[in-house]
């Protein structure tokens, strides 16, 4: 068995900065796992957290991800950001509205041998729910 390699501080932004600059899939583990806290969900695997990128950016909004700031450690880093775009379709079981929408969100990540292993994603689903007149 292999053992993970620490990343650097430069490395992991190096690599945090890529992903963040194209959402590409190729930065991720095989087997990487985004956690949603605000449902409990969890995507396994490049593919399945490549749909749910592009169900949140291009299906449920046409969004993009307007990033705040960026905290980096050894093969650790943390994102703060809004979901900025428009509610094109049911998300949080709410029907498209057309309603802009600013969604604040934060995200922990892991990172070893130059790659994304894992991600913890925390939404403000309140505030979204809020814009689209659901509360």
């Amino acid at each position: 068995m292999q053992t993970a390699r620490t990343m650097t501080v430069d490395d992991t932004r190096a690599v945090m900065e890529a992903y963040a600059a194209s959402h590409d899939v190729s930065y991720l583990a095989e087997d990487a796992v985004y956690t949603d806290t605000a449902t409990g969900q969890q995507h396994q695997g490049r593919e399945a957290i490549g749909a749910m990128l592009r169900y949140v950016y291009q299906d449920a909004f046409d969004a993009r991800a307007a990033l705040h700031e960026l905290v980096v450690g050894e093969g650790c880093a943390a994102v703060s950001g809004e979901i900025v775009g428009t509610h094109t379709g049911e998300f949080a079981g709410v029907p498209a509205t057309g309603a802009s929408v600013r969604i604040p969100l934060a995200v922990v990540y892991r990172l070893a041998d130059d790659e994304i292993t894992e991600a913890t994603i925390y939404l403000q689903l309140v505030r979204f729910l809020q814009q689209v007149g659901a509360i």
